[in-house]
């Protein structure tokens, strides 16, 4: 059998032309990052954001050639690009203008359509919640949906969906568990309730494993959309998203109180510097309604509209404290209380904006 090498992979890629240029893709710098291992092969094409959809053939024919080598079994070609430059701040906001994507890896996720970060910034707000009965209300309106719990220390959405247990595995991809109508996979279905310790590079890793590793669809049948629930803060994996995959947008979940309100706008700016669109805001726990009726505002009032008017956004939705809608959460059942309606016309809303 042939030894599967550097040079050798080098040698198959140096066949292949870039168009445009007339050189090959070797000669000219493109190839970069090539690993070897059982019979594996990966490697990065570089190119630029402006590129990537003239240049995406390049990907297609790199993988053809070195798959033909003896003894490769399998070969991942990730299309990668620069950072752009800074954009100077919008004059009216102060905040940055959407800037040229932040992104190294243009490669789609594998028959998804659609990918949409759910995030807050501060912990505690009800983003898991908020990411759960979306991703239920999408698969109501008919559309294939896929939920990725991104939480990798902290993963709530095995509980929240009442599942558990390591996912299958065939011909090298998980294969999501489904309740609800929604395919799901998280850190919590593999580490069970044991906790994960994991330094920064080895979050991404993980992050990594779980997007592009899963059988999320078909090409007969790819998600229509997949929900990715985020963690708190600004982090490792906030940046490896918007670094790993071609977001279509984020929503951001806050609550009322400035506290609250003054995180979620951190994440906003940091999804709207590394160029990713933000689709809006939800405001969770806006009231909660007593036993006679009475609207009651336990963490005061209108701060999720003054988010989004800052950043020119719609306010999709405001959610009310409902204890039904925690115990659902809590056992792991469809949430089905006076609000579901809420949680439609949200979806709806988000729907009619990408589609």
């Amino acid at each position: 059998m042939t030894q599967i090498s550097k040079q050798l992979i080098l040698d198959k890629l140096s066949q292949i032309i870039d168009n445009e240029t007339g050189l090959d893709v070797v000669t000219s710098g493109m190839i970069s990052g090539v690993i070897i291992k059982d019979g594996k092969v990966g490697f990065l094409i570089t190119i630029t954001p402006q590129d990537k959809d003239k240049k995406s053939y390049l990907r297609e024919a790199c993988e053809k050639a070195v798959f033909s080598i003896a003894g490769v079994e399998s070969v991942t070609a990730v299309l990668t690009a620069q950072n752009a430059e800074p954009i100077a701040p919008a004059p009216k906001t102060g905040y940055t203008q959407p800037r040229e994507r932040a992104q190294w890896n243009l490669t789609p996720v594998e028959n998804v359509k659609t990918v949409i970060a759910v995030a807050s910034g501060k912990g505690g707000v009800g983003k898991s919640t908020t990411a759960v009965n979306l991703a239920i209300a999408f698969a109501g309106l008919g559309k294939n949906v896929g939920l990725l719990d991104a939480d990798i220390y902290g993963p709530s959405i095995p509980r929240m969906l009442s599942l558990a247990g390591e996912p299958a595995i065939i011909d090298g991809k998980m294969i999501p568990h489904e309740r609800y109508g929604i395919k799901t996979n998280s850190m919590g279905y593999i580490t069970g309730e044991q906790a994960a310790i994991l330094r920064g590079p080895m979050i991404s890793k993980t992050l990594h494993q779980l997007l592009r590793m899963t059988r999320w669809g078909t090409p007969q049948k790819p998600l229509d959309l997949l929900l990715v629930d985020m963690p708190p803060g600004t982090g490792d994996i906030h940046l490896s998203m918007v670094q790993q995959v071609p977001l279509t947008g984020a929503i951001i979940v806050t609550t009322p109180q400035e506290v609250a309100t003054m995180d979620a706008r951190k994440c906003a700016q940091m999804f709207q510097k590394t160029g990713v669109e933000l689709l809006g805001i939800i405001e969770n726990m806006s009231y909660f309604i007593d036993a006679v009726g009475n609207k009651i505002t336990i963490f005061g009032e209108g701060g999720g509209k003054k988010l989004a008017d800052e950043f020119s956004i719609p306010l999709l939705g405001n959610v009310p404290i409902d204890s039904s809608l925690r115990e659902a959460s809590d056992s792991g059942v469809s949430y089905s209380g006076a609000y579901v309606d809420i949680y439609k016309k949200m979806a709806l809303n988000i729907c009619s904006n990408l589609y």
